[in-house]
């Protein structure tokens, strides 16, 4: 069931009744034609993710007719054959049991979605471990180490153990990550071995990407606030350009919604009228709603009127507007006159 979720793009040949459907809405549509009681027992061998993932789907499907049903099942029938051609003599010998029962061209593109399915992340053992525990395992390593291991985890995850990681340890880390780009496989097995952990053997020799800045970003979003201060701090003396990047990508204007009433009025006072219609051009409209809620009728009629009249406006001047509203909100926080929901605060007490 984990593979046809992983298989999610179409193969050439497909029926008009196929509407392009995911990986994951395949499967949902699989469970609910064979009925509850198998469903439930294939549920036993899926992890908690997938089974959360399947049920959202599910309660998602709307009135499937009974040919894309049948679409989706000759799909798992070729998918599952090619599985066990492939487990029984390996993918020639599929390809070519394939090719004579199917086509080339379909064999071609099932042992493509298939062998891609097959494929494992790096460090994919620990992903479902408890960050405590995780945290415990790791945090004597080399901190390139554990950049490299928070680098693959889910960035909730990873924010749990970088805020708790020695203060003189988070700053490299964050920096580690942040200027990351690629590693060899041969660097990841070395890791793996270290930890005394045995993964899957990685299908591609192409180097994996992972980390960078927007890694190091959503991790940062997540911890507590003064884990944060500190890292960006630290940052700022050894890398102050890095720091200044990682900055602008912290907390983007349509995160404006986390702030409470009192918060957005405050920032209001701050910021300039025709910066925030300018702000608001390219935004949704629960954004704008956030916005014109917490202004006078009147203010924000003739905000409502300076967007309107304002006409056609370059995307850099609204993403410039929208950075200098973003700064008056950082600076705020900094101050302590307002509050930035975050997830993670006040967990994991070590």
């Amino acid at each position: 069931m984990a593979k046809i979720m992983d298989t999610g793009s179409d193969y050439t040949g497909k029926k008009k009744s196929d509407k392009n459907f995911n990986g994951r809405q395949k499967a949902a549509i699989f469970l609910v034609t064979i009925g509850s009681e198998i469903s439930a027992e294939i549920f036993k061998y899926l992890r908690e993710d997938e089974i959360e993932t399947l049920t959202f789907e599910i309660a998602r499907l709307e009135t499937i007719d009974p040919e894309q049903k049948d679409v989706i099942l000759q799909e798992f029938q070729e998918l599952m054959m090619a599985n066990q051609f492939i487990s029984s003599g390996g993918i020639d010998y599929a390809r070519e049991l394939l090719e004579k029962a199917l086509g080339s061209q379909k064999a071609v593109d099932i042992i493509n979605r298939l062998t891609s399915s097959l494929q494992v992340r790096p460090f994919d053992f620990i992903r479902r471990t408890d960050p405590a525990h995780l945290l415990n395992f790791i945090q004597q390593e080399h901190p390139q180490t554990i950049a490299l291991i928070l680098a693959y985890l889910e960035p909730n995850k990873a924010s749990v153990i970088l805020q708790n990681l020695p203060h003189e340890v988070q700053s490299d880390v964050a920096r580690r990550i942040a200027t990351m780009d690629r590693t060899s496989p041969e660097v990841l097995r070395e890791v793996e071995r270290v930890l005394e952990k045995k993964l899957s053997t990685l299908s591609s020799e192409d180097y994996t990407a992972a980390g960078g800045v927007p890694s190091i970003v959503e991790i940062l979003n997540l911890v507590d606030r003064a884990s944060e201060k500190q890292i960006i701090e630290s940052l700022e003396d050894e890398d102050p350009e890095l720091a200044e990047e990682i900055k602008k990508r912290m907390f983007v204007f349509e995160d404006i919604v986390m702030l409470d009433d009192k918060a957005i009025q405050k920032v209001m006072r701050e910021v300039d009228g025709q910066e925030l219609a300018k702000a608001l051009k390219s935004v949704d409209q629960e954004v704008q709603d956030k916005i014109f809620r917490n202004m006078s009728k009147r203010a924000a009629g003739m905000l409502k009127e300076d967007m309107e009249f304002m006409g056609p406006v370059r995307l850099k001047d609204v993403e410039e507007a929208q950075q200098k509203i973003v700064s008056i909100i950082r600076k705020l926080e900094d101050s302590g006159e307002i509050v930035v929901a975050r997830a993670g605060e006040d967990e994991l007490v070590m």
